[in-house]
């Protein structure tokens, strides 16, 4: 399901960017132009097409993807265990730059909104080599495992300014946006076996504990190709 949301999604990006690309310039337009835009930062990798409405505005549609793991983030005390975390996070999102000043300083406020597809958290933590506590000796799947899931899926508002020209003015740019989305307030789950079956009944104090977690910065650098 979630490989088919994001298929939809991609056409869904390439069909407007094409259509846009096919609508006339605006008459007096500053911003009047069309670029494409890859990007890399604090949200992944993504793309956007960029399309200038006014003198001082600009939208951009676009996608982000950022896919993360690393092993042993997390170790329980007392106990002898490996652990493998990871993020997926995935957006489609519309955005609008805004140039406040009459001349072309290259410096834009920013505002829109993303729906994420995928924002999800795990961490995963089994025992190593069983657990032995006095004449008590178990194996490894009796010890047991955890996992704990977190997820912001849904949609985000954005803020946030951008530094350089919005659009190249030859074929080529590179400018940089700063800025945050605010997550949903994220739903959590925690599930254990074994040994640690008993930390099941934590779920409801780790979304207590995550309730204010909801900012995802973003540092993103953008390389623009004039269309």
């Amino acid at each position: 399901m979630k490989k088919v949301l994001l298929l939809s999604s991609l056409l869904l990006f390439v069909f407007i960017a094409s259509t846009l690309a096919q609508i006339p310039p605006l008459q007096g337009a500053i911003l009047n132009q069309k670029s494409i835009h890859i990007n890399a930062g604090t949200q992944g990798a993504g793309a956007e097409f960029a399309y200038g409405i006014s003198q001082k505005t600009a939208l951009r549609l676009g996608i982000n993807v950022i896919p993360v793991s690393a092993n042993n983030v997390f170790s329980i005390s007392g106990f002898n265990s490996t652990s493998k975390f990871s993020a997926s996070f995935s957006n489609i999102h519309l955005l609008t730059d805004y140039s406040p000043f009459k001349k072309a300083t290259g410096f834009r406020l920013v505002g829109g909104a993303a729906y994420f597809m995928n924002a999800n958290g795990n961490m995963q933590v089994q025992s190593a080599d069983g657990y032995k506590y006095g004449d008590i000796v178990l194996n490894k799947d009796e010890a047991g495992n955890l996992n704990m899931n977190v997820t912001w899926k849904g949609f985000a508002p954005y803020l946030g300014i951008g530094l350089l020209k919005a659009f190249p003015q030859r074929a080529f740019n590179i400018n940089l946006d700063l800025g945050s989305y605010y997550l949903r307030r994220p739903d959590a789950k925690i599930t254990g076996t074994g040994l640690l079956e008993g930390n099941s009944s934590q779920s409801a104090q780790l979304k207590e504990n995550l309730k204010n977690y909801r900012f995802l910065p973003v540092v993103q650098l953008n390389f623009n190709f004039k269309l």
